[in-house]
C-alpha cells in the first residue's frame, strides 16, 4: 500500500475515533499502559516525547511523573485526537504537556531533545515502523530510552475478525501488515535495527471487559481502527457487520458482556 495514501486513511480514520476512544479503550488497554510506563521510568524534571499520542492516555501520566519542572510533547497525525488531548490538558489545568499534529515518520524536531520517547500502540498503524523507530532514536539524548507497545500475535487477539468482516464490505486499507510487529521478536528487532542497544521486552496477555454487546460493537467499530471504513457503511451494512462481529467473539460472552482476549508486546531500549 502506497504510503502517502495509508497516512491518510489513519489520520481522517483517527479523527473519526476521537470522540469515542476513552470511553471504550481506556479501562481496556490500562494493562499494557501502565506496564509502558513502568518501563519508561519517567522521572522528574525530565522531557519525553509521546508518539501517536493520541487523546492522552500516556502523556498526561507522564507528565505527573515528571512533574512541574518536566515537560511532554505529544504528537499525533490525528488532529481529532490532538484537539482532544488540548481540550484534557486544559479542563484539568495540566501546564506542563503540549500537543501537536506530526506525523511519526518525519518528526519536526530537534536532534537529541529528549530523555525518552514512548509510542503506546501506534507503529502498527506507520507504514515504515523502523523509520518511525529512527526518528524516536535520533531526537532522544545519547543515553536515553524508548519504550513502544504493540498489539501481539493475531491468533492471541480475539477481536482480529473485525478486519476481514469490514475488508468483505469495502477496502479498509487501515494497517495491512497490524500483527506483524507483534510476532515473535518482531518488535525487538526492529528498535535493534533503529540503533537501540539493551533491549527488553515483555509480552502481556488481557481480557478486554465489555459489559454490553453495544460496548464492544463501539469499540471495535466507532473507536477503533476501521472507524473511517464504517463511516461509509449504510445501516443494514452496518447492522450486518455487527451481526458477523458479534458471533466472531461470541466464544467470550459472559452474561450479558464479553471478556475478549488480547495480547500486547512491550518493548524498550536505550540510545548508545
Amino acid at each position: 500500500m502506497d504510503g502517502r495514501l495509508q497516512r491518510r486513511v489513519q489520520r481522517y480514520g483517527w479523527d473519526k475515533a476521537a470522540a469515542y476512544y476513552e470511553t471504550y479503550w481506556r479501562r481496556q488497554l490500562e494493562p499494557v499502559q501502565s506496564q509502558l510506563l513502568r518501563q519508561a521510568s519517567a522521572q522528574p524534571g525530565e522531557s519525553v516525547l509521546d508518539v501517536a499520542c493520541g487523546t492522552g492516555l500516556i502523556t498526561f501520566p507522564v507528565a505527573e511523573q515528571v512533574g512541574s519542572t518536566g515537560s511532554v510533547l505529544g504528537v499525533d497525525l490525528s488532529e481529532g485526537m490532538i484537539q482532544g488531548a488540548r481540550a484534557i490538558a486544559a479542563t484539568r489545568g495540566i501546564a506542563n504537556t503540549r500537543f501537536e499534529r506530526m506525523d511519526a515518520e518525519a518528526l519536526a524536531l530537534p536532534d537529541a531533545t529528549f530523555d525518552a520517547a514512548l509510542c503506546a500502540l501506534g507503529l502498527m498503524y506507520v507504514p515504515d515502523p523502523r523509520r518511525a523507530l529512527s526518528e524516536m532514536h535520533r531526537v532522544v539524548k545519547p543515553g536515553g530510552r524508548v519504550v513502544a507497545s504493540v498489539w501481539g500475535r493475531r491468533a492471541n487477539c480475539g477481536w482480529a475478525e473485525i478486519f476481514p468482516i469490514v475488508d468483505a464490505r469495502v477496502r479498509s486499507e487501515v494497517c495491512p501488515m497490524f500483527f506483524q510487529l507483534g510476532n515473535g521478536d518482531a518488535l525487538q528487532g526492529e528498535l535493534e535495527a533503529a540503533g537501540f542497544a539493551d533491549i527488553t521486552s515483555e509480552r502481556i496477555s488481557v481480557r478486554l471487559i465489555y459489559s454490553t454487546a453495544d460496548d464492544a460493537c463501539g469499540a471495535a467499530f466507532d473507536g477503533g481502527p476501521v472507524a473511517l471504513a464504517v463511516s461509509r457503511f449504510d445501516n443494514n451494512v452496518r447492522a450486518q457487520v455487527r451481526d458477523e462481529y458479534l458471533a466472531s467473539v461470541q466464544a467470550y460472552r459472559e452474561g450479558t458482556g464479553y471478556a475478549i482476549p488480547g495480547e500486547f508486546v512491550v518493548a524498550s531500549g536505550r540510545k548508545p
